[in-house]
């Protein structure tokens, strides 16, 4: 899939307030740090299209942009981060757990994780959280230019280790670092395929 236009549609905290229609719609979430931003900056061939800060936690809104005119790319808040405060927490618990649970036009989450760090309670909470909701997921490693091969390899397996101990099998994963673009044309085929999919079982 090739990226020809990525056009910002709205930010808010209500769910009842996203986009109306059809459209297929992909979540990108995760901790503040992970590098969310520049992730979709990556993607959609943008350099400021999601707002990139030194400040972890500047996305507090629901953002949705719309790629190619025909699906959209949503950009969730971070969890995770402790500078911000409990009232905020509670805050975007509340409207990321209502648009996981009512967004219809959702057709599957994208959870980052940093690849350096070891698999972090945060993060395996809330894949679990998903799974338990029968929410389609890919896990995205992110910083992979950080790390040598053999390195990466290792991450995996450390996360792999983890999840199959109460999952059947590894989640869908994809190895990622917006500095070199590793990963970018994965992911953009992944959703490409299951836009793909999506028409073909429309009647």
């Amino acid at each position: 899939m090739k990226i020809k236009s990525a056009e910002f549609v709205m930010s808010n905290s209500d769910v009842a307030k996203c986009p109306k229609g059809k459209l297929p719609e992909y979540a990108f979430i995760g901790r503040s740090n992970v590098g969310k931003s520049s992730l979709i900056n990556m993607l959609t061939n943008r350099k400021s299209l999601a707002k990139t800060s030194g400040r972890p936690g500047k996305t507090q809104l629901i953002n949705h942009f719309l790629i190619n005119g025909d699906w959209h790319l949503v950009d969730l808040p971070g969890y995770g981060y402790a500078r911000i405060s409990k009232n905020a927490k509670k805050t975007f618990q509340k409207f990321i757990t209502q648009y996981f649970a009512l967004r219809e036009q959702l057709v599957s989450a994208f959870v980052l994780v940093d690849i350096r760090h070891k698999p972090q309670p945060i993060d395996l909470e809330f894949m679990q959280w998903l799974g338990e909701n029968g929410i389609p997921f890919s896990i995205i490693f992110t910083k992979a230019d950080k790390l040598k091969p053999q390195a990466i390899l290792r991450e995996v397996a450390a996360y792999q280790t983890v999840l199959l101990e109460t999952w059947e099998e590894m989640p869908n994963y994809f190895i990622t670092s917006s500095s070199n673009e590793t990963g970018k044309d994965a992911v953009l085929e992944y959703i490409d395929g299951l836009n793909g999919n999506m028409k073909l079982d429309t009647p």
